[in-house]
């Protein structure tokens, strides 16, 4: 029964999901692990430049795996063939590489597309693929599914407001305090059972202007290239732009991130794992030591990419 009267919770816009017609589960990984386990796939193709997390569920399954490499481009070297019982699972780099997954449909039959960095990116017709929420909100968790299977997995409901305590601090305290709690949280989603997303990350998630966000992101993305294209060593297409996850400069200065941190510009390393896995003459390996993810999302303005772009050309 429904409860009436009591104290006031959270108001927020009833609006309209992104993606209301997609599975909607808690992680991007359980997304990966909800495919995995529908399909029944025995061996894995994945790319060595990917997050440390893609592994979880393939190695909680017992799964068998291999590495593929990608080129400067960011598209796959294939040089391996994918057979009935394996899947190859391609990442849509940044939200940058549509072209190269709209190019990979018809080639495979067995296709995982990674979209966690691709949210605005929408799924192309017969590929499996998934999209992680956090990547691009602020929400606790959730992500999306797009599966050709017609076989459903049973799961319970997750609850997620025990998540949010770096979403409230940053409010509250500012986004250095809350960062601790963004780290604890994001670990508590590890080896998290599959769930369906949680009534609170759905509500937050119909709260969203999406088509602010996507513009944002890309009037800040145009910004920071105009400016810094001649910098950067990765060379793209810009004509197909959609809402990108970050702005990707790579960029030979081992101390460019540094410096930037210390005048609180915060940048993440995709991926250290990455580093481990490849050796020093591999693109991957050179990639991770050399990208930095200039945040660009709907936070922000001009004015704050150009603090960006001042502070990167001083020290250039």
């Amino acid at each position: 029964m429904k409860s009436i009267g009591g104290y006031l919770d959270f108001q927020l816009n009833k609006g309209t999901e992104y993606y209301p017609d997609l599975i909607k589960l808690n992680t991007g990984r359980n997304a990966l692990e909800y495919i995995l386990r529908i399909k029944r796939y025995k061996l894995v193709h994945l790319p060595y430049f990917t997050c440390q997390a893609i592994l979880e569920p393939i190695e909680k399954l017992k799964l068998q795996y291999q590495f593929y490499t990608i080129d400067e481009q960011l598209d796959p070297v294939l040089d391996f063939a994918v057979r009935d019982q394996e899947c190859f699972i391609y990442t849509n780099y940044f939200g940058l590489k549509q072209q190269t997954v709209e190019t990979l449909g018809p080639k495979f039959n067995n296709l995982i597309i990674d979209n966690s960095q691709a949210f605005f990116s929408v799924p192309i017709e017969g590929a499996d693929t998934f999209y992680s929420c956090r990547k691009f909100f602020g929400v606790p968790d959730g992500a999306y599914l797009q599966t050709k299977n017609p076989a459903r997995l049973k799961m319970d409901k997750d609850i997620s407001y025990g998540r949010c305590s770096h979403l409230l601090k940053s409010i509250d305290l500012g986004i250095e305090d809350g960062y601790a709690d963004f780290q604890d949280n994001s670990a508590a989603l590890s080896k998290n059972p599959i769930r369906k997303m949680s009534s609170l990350t759905q509500r937050l998630m119909g709260s969203i202007d999406y088509k602010f966000c996507k513009f944002r992101r890309n009037s800040n993305f145009f910004y920071l290239h105009e400016h810094l294209q001649e910098y950067n060593d990765y060379v793209f297409d810009d004509a197909a732009i959609n809402g990108p996850m970050i702005y990707p400069l790579v960029i030979k200065n081992a101390e460019l991130r540094a410096r930037l941190l210390e005048n609180k510009i915060y940048v993440a390393t995709y991926w250290p794992n990455v580093l481990e896995w490849t050796t020093k003459k591999m693109y991957e390996h050179y990639l991770t030591t050399n990208l930095v993810a200039l945040p660009i999302d709907h936070r922000y303005n001009h004015a704050d990419m150009k603090r960006i772009i001042n502070l990167i050309k001083n020290y250039l």
